[in-house]
């Protein structure tokens, strides 16, 4: 049987639409589109802070799943203009230069909230090693 864990992020979303912020499956994390909200509700104004926001909660959800932005071999961006194209790709390579996963950028006519101007997911691979499990018995 595989190792499961479920992330959450504690969005009121997460149990109105029935999903989790990641998921981990052996040693595969999967996290859900991440927009970019403060606790309060609240969201800043500009792409570049957003698209950092979204990382941080990002960075977060990998590591309540066992993982780190290191282990991150797959992004997706999600922007409402093009404009902000530029801003948000200098927070992405900030964070992930030297990781270098592969990454989409799509402009998209609209995100679930009208304020959100960005929003990301990731896929990461941990390793080969259950957290749970003794060196070498992976699966097990």
């Amino acid at each position: 049987m595989a190792y499961r864990k479920r992330v959450s992020s504690g969005s009121p979303f997460e149990a109105a639409i029935g999903f989790s912020r990641a998921i981990r499956v052996d040693d595969r994390v999967v996290v859900s589109g991440t927009a970019p909200v403060w606790p309060d509700g609240s969201c800043p104004p500009d792409a570049e802070t957003q698209a950092r926001r979204c990382l941080e909660i990002l960075a977060a959800a990998l590591a309540d799943a066992g993982a780190e932005l290191a282990d991150v071999v797959r992004t997706r961006m999600f922007v409402t203009d093009r404009a902000d194209a530029d801003a948000v790709g200098r927070v992405h390579g900030a964070v992930f230069g030297d990781v270098r996963p592969a990454a989409t950028m799509v402009v998209v006519a609209g995100l679930l909230d009208p304020r959100w101007k960005v929003e990301i997911e990731a896929e990461a691979i941990v390793g080969d090693q259950r957290p749970d499990a003794p060196p070498g018995t992976f699966g097990t």
